[in-house]
């Protein structure tokens, strides 16, 4: 098991290790065949540079490693955003804001990662580049063919998992922090959007986009999430029976994978003989997102506007995945755009009205095992049957990997993925969430789950 930062840090404190031995090894680690198709910029020349300034240890960040998606910008860099059509793109004159504040804490940038183009996928493939394969945090790489590592935040939650990172920057625009966290064993923390600033980054969708962390432990949750909001958690000494918790029943626990079903369920029982009180809860609410959405949604719109112009010029060299859900805005007129808008605003309080009298809601992140990446590979042109087939088996796996986690996206919610699975299982994410402004109880509520599971 790989330490996490919490941990490192205390190690650092204690005197009994060095940043630079600690950022040597996750430099290691980034290189090895593990992390294959997961940094698209390795930094660590640089990362060395910042480890080995006077003073850098007393930071809240130690000097340690942290990577980047490859959508923030970072100076005198261009931010391709996974795509071949901003590679040459002018340089950032400055870092996006939330580099600059993991700059300030002390964070080694070890590089920048992976990611699906233009974030708009929650499998995590990317064409153009390869992908990195779902790599377990606890056990290492998982049994049998390569599996899809979720997305959009693909290479950042690898380089967390394997250890090249401590942290891993990345975005949650209707998953894509949680989704990955939950395929590769490890910890994701979607706040309340508005807490973190998204300036300097390349827009999904400017109404759901949150810039977020991945993490090894709900621990280091905290501490990213203190860094990025640039604010403190209030933490509760409340045990885990001082907490309200429910369980929304209906699509979340709908055609869940029989293997996620019993890490999720297993994991609620354990919760329970802990003295959880846990309470189904209906949620009718959630039926009314595919109408309200009918028309295509925030991000095909806000993707659309922002990619207009690069589309009128470099069409052809867009993942045909991607450009066919982005150009899916191109229909939606300025009523439905503001229709859209309203609705959201009255679903919001229906459903908070709903959960108000609950400290945090449980679900499982995604409801189904990580694909095969051969399943979900890009269609490659040399057999036009096999190229559907895998098209089709994409599309269902990024709705059923998307369904539940954007659900919090739309609410303007916070959520925690944390793993429940068992060694021997492959990864399963359980989901702590709740409405917005609401992210200090779902990480304290987060932090007891993490200490019950483990024990």
């Amino acid at each position: 098991m790989l330490d996490d930062l919490d941990t490192t840090r205390r190690i650092l404190q204690a005197g009994t290790g060095s940043a630079r031995d600690a950022l040597e090894r996750c430099i290691t680690a980034a290189q090895s065949p593990a992390c294959a198709h997961v940094f698209s910029r390795p930094m660590f020349d640089e990362a060395r540079a910042n480890a080995a300034q006077p003073g850098v240890e007393q930071r809240p960040l130690a000097g340690l490693a942290v990577s980047v998606k490859d959508l923030f910008d970072l100076r005198g860099q261009p931010t391709p955003a996974g795509s071949t059509v901003l590679v040459d793109a002018p340089a950032a004159l400055e870092d996006c804001a939330a580099v600059a504040r993991l700059r300030t804490a002390g964070a080694s940038i070890v590089g920048r990662t992976h990611m699906v183009e233009f974030a708009f996928s929650g499998v995590g493939i990317n064409p153009h580049y390869g992908t990195p394969a779902a790599f377990d945090a606890r056990t290492g790489p998982l049994p049998g063919p390569a599996r899809a590592p979720g997305g959009s935040s693909s290479g950042a939650a690898v380089s967390v998992a394997t250890g090249a990172a401590f942290i891993g920057l990345g975005s949650d625009t209707g998953g894509s922090i949680r989704i990955p966290a939950a395929l590769n064993g490890i910890v994701g923390f979607k706040n309340t959007a508005r807490l973190v600033p998204t300036s300097g980054a390349v827009p999904l969708s400017t109404t759901l986009d949150t810039a977020c962390a991945l993490t090894r432990s709900v621990r280091d949750a905290i501490v990213a999430h203190e860094i990025l909001a640039a604010r403190r958690v209030t933490r509760s000494p409340a045990p885990l029976a001082g907490w309200r918790l429910a369980v929304p029943t209906g699509i979340f626990l709908e055609g869940l994978d029989p293997a996620v079903a019993l890490a999720f369920e297993r994991s609620l029982e354990t919760l329970r003989r802990a003295g959880a009180h846990i309470q189904p809860l209906a949620l009718p609410e959630v039926t009314d997102l595919a109408p309200i959405q009918a028309t295509g949604g925030f991000s095909a719109a806000e993707s659309y506007a922002w990619h207009r112009p690069l589309l009128a010029q470099h069409a052809a060299h867009y993942d045909p995945r991607v450009r066919a859900r982005i150009e899916r805005g191109a229909t939606m007129t300025a009523f439905e755009y503001i229709d859209l808008q309203q609705a959201r605003v009255r679903w919001i309080a229906r459903v908070e009205a709903r959960i108000a009298d609950y400290d945090a809601l449980l679900s499982p992140t995604v409801p189904i095992l990580a694909p095969t990446i051969a399943s979900v590979a890009p269609a490659d042109g040399q057999d036009a049957a096999q190229d559907a087939a895998r098209d089709a088996t994409f599309f269902r796996a990024n709705g059923l990997l998307l369904r539940n986690t954007s659900i919090v996206n739309m609410l303007d919610g916070c959520a925690l993925s944390l793993p429940c699975h068992t060694a021997g299982e492959l990864p399963v994410g359980l989901m702590v969430w709740h409405a917005a402004l609401h992210d200090d109880a779902v990480l304290n509520v987060g932090l007891r789950i993490e200490e019950t599971l483990q024990k």
